[in-house]
């Protein structure tokens, strides 16, 4: 029998039944080790601890310091719940279901049963006390549950949403450690344009107030346009540096946030008793890089400091993924099995779901077996224990908003990247936010023959099936081999090498090399 329940109620029932706070305790062989994972919205390794001259970004930058900086770090997908659900998962997201946008229309969902892996849900049952704060976009809440969650606050005020944190970070009333999820809104696009530019094509404001206006609190850093660097995937026009300097200044807020949460960890005694990890879950938002899988959209900045580390305060090149992240903070967490790479104390979901009487007939699994992780944890390289973590990372975006079907496959280690378009006859397309952008439309208004970066109008637009770039001596992406004769064998090798991931991480679309 299935019963229909409120969407309130069925919280509480999960709540009650299975991850209160009575549940489990931490490990007793482990000291306090609380978690904040800090992630931001649609940023690229533009921050002064790699190598940014122009970046205001002192907090990220000390945190590097005295943690570890990783130089080859990856996102799955430069989609924004795609990308998340990888993260809050261990799963690619053709594994867990959730293959774009969670909101409005597009209503993208994880399968159900992926609450046996999902980060808060793992977390809770090691005995932390769990809180998200800021952008959350996953679902079903079911699935990503939080013990606690605060509610509206300006998503673009990391200094505020820091300071909201401090009375679930001061709690000592409660002796179970914490994990808290701190996601901003910058340094996304959004709030308009900038009216008081001179140009036709105005810049997006990426969050800022207008008018040179400050977020209350924020000691905003306005940035000269001609002061900025222009990446190779842009091209260097007035629009493009005007909204590079929105962009700047939106990310040098987020610095303030974390710089602001790292002194109230402090005054709470708990700094060095928590690992932070700072992220961001795609690159920037500029055609080029936000929804595509070129190296814009997929190279993240990843920083993370662990207090129990004795060697702190070095880079290094090891290849990571956000669909490492998961397995990697329970393993910090003691409650990780390395025997199944998945929770100690795994709960059958199909179990879990019956005894609930709830979701009896929905396809809640897609035939997937969700008990191991697909990502590893990266502990050993904090520790300086491994240098190297992937020999190659794998990509795969489907969709952004769901009127955006557009699957790709990538495959890439510290040699080559292959990207496979598998809908490569249709036209490539374009979040809504990046077709108006500015620094977009004073490109495509020229024709098909215009230059956007290191590609014309027309090549960004149709793309061929299969893209090979060099990625020792061409990591701009400026040069497609997959029809030199000379590379043939490299094609192949890594089509091969594409295919046989697909194969071991259970992707439905492998099938495309048949049919299509």
């Amino acid at each position: 029998m299935i019963y229909k329940i409120g969407f309130a109620v069925l919280t509480c029932v999960i709540a009650a039944t299975w991850l209160g706070p009575q549940s489990f305790a931490a490990a007793d062989d482990l000291p306090e080790r609380n978690i904040v994972f800090f992630i931001t919205d649609d940023e690229s390794p533009t921050l002064g601890c790699y190598g940014d001259s122009v970046a205001i970004t002192p907090n990220v930058d000390a945190l590097a310091k005295d943690g570890v900086l990783f130089r080859n770090a990856f996102a799955t997908t430069a989609s924004c719940s795609a990308s998340r659900s990888v993260v809050m998962t261990g799963l690619h997201n053709h594994k867990n279901g959730l293959y774009g946008h969670t909101h409005d229309f597009h209503k993208f969902n994880a399968y159900h049963n992926v609450i046996s892996l999902s980060l808060p849900r793992v977390l809770a049952n090691e005995g932390y006390r769990t809180a998200q704060i800021g952008k959350y976009h996953v679902a079903p809440e079911a699935v990503f549950r939080f013990e606690k969650t605060f509610g509206e606050v300006n998503q673009r005020n990391p200094v505020l949403m820091a300071e909201r944190c401090r009375e679930f970070i001061n709690n000592r009333d409660d002796q179970r450690p914490f994990f808290l999820y701190f996601g901003t809104s910058d340094p996304h696009r959004s709030g308009g344009i900038d009216k008081n530019s001179t140009l036709e094509l105005k810049p997006n404001l990426f969050g800022n107030r207008p008018a040179q206006k400050s977020h209350k609190g924020i000691d905003e850093k306005f940035f000269d346009p001609q002061a900025v660097p222009v990446p190779d995937f842009l091209t260097d026009t007035a629009e493009t540096r005007e909204e590079l300097a929105q962009y700047y200044q939106s990310c040098s807020r987020i610095d303030q946030g974390l710089g602001k949460l790292v002194e109230i960890l402090k005054e709470a005694g708990v700094y060095d008793k928590t690992l932070i990890v700072f992220t961001s879950d795609h690159g920037m938002a500029f055609a080029g890089g936000k929804t595509t899988v070129y190296e814009t959209g997929l190279h993240v900045p990843f920083v993370v400091r662990n207090p129990y580390d004795k060697r702190r305060g070095f880079e290094t090149d090891a290849m990571i993924s956000h669909v490492d992240i998961t397995p990697s903070l329970l393993d910090f967490a003691g409650g990780l099995d390395s025997k199944t790479n998945g929770p100690k104390k795994w709960i059958d979901p199909d179990k879990f779901w019956k005894e609930q009487r709830l979701f009896g007939r929905d396809n809640r699994s897609g035939r997937n077996k969700f008990k191991s992780y697909q990502g590893k944890s990266w502990m050993p390289v904090l520790a300086g224990e491994a240098s190297q973590h992937h020999q190659a990372i794998f990509a795969s975006h489907t969709f952004h908003e769901i009127t955006m079907y557009y699957p790709m496959r990538v495959v890439r280690d510290k040699k080559f990247k292959l990207i496979w378009n598998i809908a490569h006859g249709l036209d490539y397309p374009f979040a809504t936010d990046l077709w108006v952008a500015s620094s977009w439309q004073a490109q495509f208004r020229k024709g098909p023959d215009a230059m956007y970066g290191l590609k014309t109008v027309d090549q960004y637009i149709h793309r061929p099936k299969f893209e090979l770039y060099d990625m020792e001596n061409d990591p701009g992406e400026s040069t497609n081999l997959a029809d030199s004769p000379q590379h043939a064998s490299v094609l192949k090798e890594y089509q091969l090498k594409l295919k046989s991931m697909q194969k071991e991480l259970e992707d439905p679309w492998i099938m495309k090399w048949d049919y299509e």
